[in-house]
C-alpha cells in the first residue's frame, strides 16, 4: 500500500482516490500516527499531504525523522515538500507573490516522476508559502512563473516533492504523476480493485468477529445495506439484522427493507417501532447538531437495548462511510470538522456494544461498487443516499408529526417525478426539504399562509463536493405543480441553486 500523513489538507482524501482509481491501495493517517503502526504494514511509499501550517512556525505540525531513516520513498505535496525541503536544510518563507490557481510547469530535467508527461505542464498551486533553496543532495525538477521550486527531488535517497497539487481534477494529468510516483519509484505492481477488498474484508471480519454475534443497524440506505450483506459473507451465522423505525424515514422504507432482506436476500430481518421514543427526544430540539447527537445517543439505546434481548450480542456494526469521519471529527490530522454525522460525531462517548465498520475507509461509489461485487441489485445500490437522521435534518426547526407528514409526502412527489422523467440516475441526489417559514399564497381564491418547500438536487462523486443540477424547466414546474396541489399545507416551492462548498448537501 501507500501511506498517506495527512497535515490538514482539503484535498488529503483526494489523494487516496486517485490512486484507489489507479487500483493502487492508499490508506490515510494523521500526521502524528507512530511510525511504528503503519511500517508494521509495511508500506511501499509514503506521501505526505499539503496542510494549512507554515513549517517554521511554532506549533506547525512535523515528521517523525524515523520516516527519513526507513527507506521507504517519499512524496510531499505542497506543505509536505516543504517540509521535507525544511527538514533536509532548505529554507521555507513566505512566497513574495501567492499562488492560488492554474500555473504552468515547467519540467527542467528527467526522472521518473515525470515519466510520459510533457515538458509543459498545467499545474493547480494553493500556496502562500514557498522553498527558497535546497539542502545539499537535491535538484530542483520544475518551476512555474512564481515557483522556482515547483518540484524537487533527492533522487539517491528516494524523496521527492511537488508545490502544485497532482491530486485535484485542476491538475488534467496529476494522476500520472502520482502513477508514476507509486509504479515507477515505490516499485508497486498489484492491482487493488474491490473484489480483493471484498476478499480481504471477508476474511478480516471472521478474524475479528469469530464466535461473536452482531447486530447490524439497517436504515434502508445503500450503506447500512452493503454492510449488512458484507458481514452476511463473512459471519451469516453471527449476523442480526435489526431496521429501527425511527418515523424519520423516506415513505415505504419499512416496506422495501423487509421485502428485500426476508424475500430477496434471505436474511433474519428484525424491525423496532421506536418512532413515538425518537419524536419524544426531539420535541422542541431546532438545532441541527443537537439534533443529530440526540438521534445517534437514542439509536445506541434502542440497539442495546435489542442486543440485551439477544443473548451474546457483543458487538453494533454500522454503514459508516469516509465522507462521515472526515465531515464529524478530526481523526485524520488538523482540518477543520463541518458538522457531527448520527453515526460518527454524534455516538455517545461510552457504549456497551463494540462497533464493527467495515465501510468506513471507502467512499460512496467504491460502496457502490462493493455491492455489485456482492450480488446486490442496482435497485438498492442506485438509491439516492440519505442521511442517518433522516428527515429530522430536512425540516428546518422542531420535528414535529404534521411537518414530518409534510416533508415525507412532498420528498416522494420529487422522487417519483425524478424517476418518471428518466433522471433518476443521472444525478446523486433529489429530495425536498421544509422550512421553517410560511409564506402567503392564493388557492382556490382564498388567501393561505402556509409552509415552504425547496427542491436541492445535486451532481457528485463522493459526497465531498457536489454541484447544483441544471433541470429541465417542465421537471421542475411538474415538481411545484404535484407538491401545492397534493402536500396541503404547502403552498410555494423553491429550488436550491447553491453548491458544494460553500453550502453542504444537507441543508442541516
Amino acid at each position: 500500500m501507500i501511506a498517506i500523513l495527512d497535515f490538514g489538507s482539503q484535498y488529503t482524501q483526494l489523494i487516496a482516490r486517485r490512486l484507489r482509481e489507479l487500483e493502487i491501495y492508499a490508506e490515510i493517517f494523521p500526521f502524528s500516527t507512530p511510525p511504528s503502526r503503519i511500517l508494521e504494514r509495511k508500506p511501499r511509499g509514503l506521501i505526505l499531504s499539503g496542510g494549512p501550517s507554515s513549517v517554521g512556525r511554532r506549533g506547525a505540525p512535523g515528521l517523525n525523522p524515523r520516516w527519513l531513516e526507513a527507506g521507504v520513498p517519499v512524496l510531499g505535496i505542497c506543505y509536505g515538500m516543504q517540509l521535507l525541503a525544511h527538514l533536509h536544510g532548505g529554507k521555507v518563507v513566505a512566497a513574495k507573490r501567492r499562488e492560488y490557481g492554474h500555473a504552468q510547469l515547467t519540467a527542467l530535467e528527467p526522472t521518473p516522476l515525470f515519466e510520459g508527461l510533457p515538458s509543459e505542464l498545467q499545474v493547480w498551486m494553493s500556496h502562500g508559502d514557498g522553498a527558497e533553496n535546497l539542502g545539499n543532495g537535491w535538484r530542483v525538477l520544475g518551476k512555474t512563473s512564481s515557483a522556482p521550486l515547483a518540484a524537487i527531488a533527492d533522487a539517491k535517497r528516494n524523496l521527492y516533492g511537488v508545490q502544485f497539487h497532482p491530486e485535484v481534477a485542476h491538475t488534467p494529468q496529476g494522476a500520472r504523476l502520482l502513477e508514476n510516483f507509486a509504479r515507477r519509484i515505490c516499485g508497486i505492481e498489484e492491482r487493488w480493485t474491490m473484489s480483493s477488498f471484498l476478499d480481504r474484508s471477508v476474511l478480516n471480519l471472521r478474524q475479528k468477529l469469530r464466535g461473536a454475534k452482531v447486530l447490524c443497524a439497517l436504515s434502508g440506505g445503500v450503506d447500512s445495506s452493503v454492510t449488512a450483506a458484507l458481514l452476511h459473507r463473512a459471519v451469516p451465522d453471527g449476523l442480526f439484522c435489526t431496521y429501527v423505525d425511527t418515523g424519520l424515514g423516506r415513505q415505504g422504507d419499512l416496506e422495501y427493507m423487509r421485502n428485500l432482506f426476508q424475500g430477496t436476500l434471505r436474511v433474519r430481518l428484525k424491525t423496532v417501532d421506536a418512532a413515538p421514543l425518537f419524536l419524544k427526544r426531539l420535541r422542541g430540539v431546532a438545532d441541527p447538531e443537537r439534533k443529530r447527537k440526540v438521534i445517534g445517543k437514542t439509536f445506541i439505546e434502542v440497539f442495546e437495548r435489542e442486543a440485551g434481548r439477544l443473548k451474546g450480542v457483543s458487538h453494533l456494526a454500522q454503514g459508516t462511510l469516509y465522507p462521515d469521519v472526515i465531515e464529524s471529527v478530526n481523526v485524520h490530522g488538523p482540518s477543520a470538522a463541518i458538522k457531527s454525522h448520527h453515526n460518527v460525531g454524534g455516538l455517545p462517548k461510552r457504549m456497551r456494544l463494540k462497533l464493527v465498520e467495515p465501510l468506513r475507509a471507502l467512499f460512496k461509489d467504491e460502496v457502490r461498487r462493493l455491492g455489485r461485487e456482492l450480488g446486490l441489485p442496482d435497485e438498492l445500490l442506485e438509491r439516492h443516499p440519505f442521511p442517518g437522521p433522516g428527515l429530522a435534518v430536512r425540516i428546518l426547526g422542531p420535528v414535529t408529526r404534521e411537518r414530518l407528514d409534510l416533508a415525507r409526502r412532498a420528498d416522494a412527489i420529487v422522487t417519483e417525478e425524478f424517476s418518471r422523467a428518466g433522471w433518476y440516475r443521472k444525478v446523486w441526489q433529489a429530495f425536498a426539504v421544509l422550512l421553517p417559514v410560511r409564506s402567503v399564497g392564493v388557492m382556490g381564491d382564498q388567501r393561505t399562509h402556509d409552509h415552504v418547500v425547496a427542491v436541492r438536487a445535486v451532481h457528485s462523486t463522493d459526497g465531498m463536493t457536489a454541484d447544483w443540477v441544471r433541470l429541465p424547466e417542465a421537471l421542475l414546474s411538474k415538481i411545484s405543480s404535484r407538491i401545492v396541489s397534493e402536500v396541503k399545507g404547502v403552498n410555494r416551492v423553491a429550488y436550491d441553486v447553491t453548491s458544494k462548498p460553500p453550502a453542504t448537501i444537507e441543508w442541516e
